[in-house]
């Protein structure tokens, strides 16, 4: 069997995600390679990331704010354009029209070729853990929110009216799935993933070499899989 390793590099990425530090998990090393190869990428985080915290005495809004300045750290070490916020609460993000709005209007205002989200349909994994709703929520708002509502003038006309364009994206690809079908060799970003990954300090229990060691081991398993030492796995989607 063929394993498709995908080699181009879109000129324009979105990756939406939950919380602060999910798009470095989720998808680091892709979109470190896509940027170091000269694509645009933003972030957009649909959640303030205000209850990361198992402390009872933490304070929300302290917490969001440290947070912001984690993306930022992050995105910067990436080689991101920037990184966006809608500052829903944590545990709170309704699958409603609002959101799937904010998600069209980034996507017509920064144009991407490519998407990358959660997949929504990955749910359980193992018999220890199972997807956070945030997760999934953010998976559907964002495929419902590419297609079709970003490219058909007749969803959202407000925008359209206020002078954005629709706009059809070519491919979504779908993070921490259950069934990849293609994969990116992350060699040469692994290490600015994990150091990105340690720009959100404030939710590390964990910040020594065994941390390192196992997110390494991660990208080995995926990398078996592909035919390279590291990798990420992906659903792609072809949508446009």
């Amino acid at each position: 069997m063929v394993i498709p390793l995908v080699d181009e590099t879109p000129g324009r990425v979105l990756a939406v995600y939950a919380h602060p530090d999910d798009p470095e998990i989720a998808a680091g090393g892709t979109l470190a390679r896509w940027a170091a190869a000269g694509a645009t990428v933003w972030v957009l985080i649909t959640t303030r990331g205000d209850k990361g915290s198992t402390d009872p005495d933490a304070d929300g809004d302290d917490l969001a704010r440290i947070r912001v300045e984690e993306t930022e750290a992050a995105s910067k070490l990436l080689g991101f354009a920037g990184h966006l916020h809608l500052d829903y609460s944590d545990g709170e993000l309704p699958d409603d029209l609002d959101l799937r709005a904010a998600i069209v209007r980034q996507v017509r205002e920064l144009r991407p070729d490519v998407v990358v989200c959660p997949d929504p349909t990955a749910v359980f994994f193992g018999d220890s853990y199972f997807n956070h709703r945030d997760h999934r929520v953010t998976g559907w708002a964002t495929l419902d929110a590419v297609a079709p509502a970003a490219g058909n003038p007749h969803y959202f006309r407000d925008q359209i009216e206020a002078g954005l364009a629709v706009h059809q994206v070519r491919a979504v690809y779908l993070s921490a799935t259950l069934e990849p079908n293609c994969w990116v060799d992350i060699g040469e970003s692994l290490e600015h993933k994990i150091d990105a990954l340690f720009c959100h300090a404030s939710q590390l229990t964990e910040t020594g070499d065994w941390f390192r060691q196992f997110l390494r081991e991660r990208a080995e398993e995926a990398g078996r899989a592909a035919g390279v030492k590291y990798a990420e796995g992906f659903r792609r989607l072809t949508v446009g």
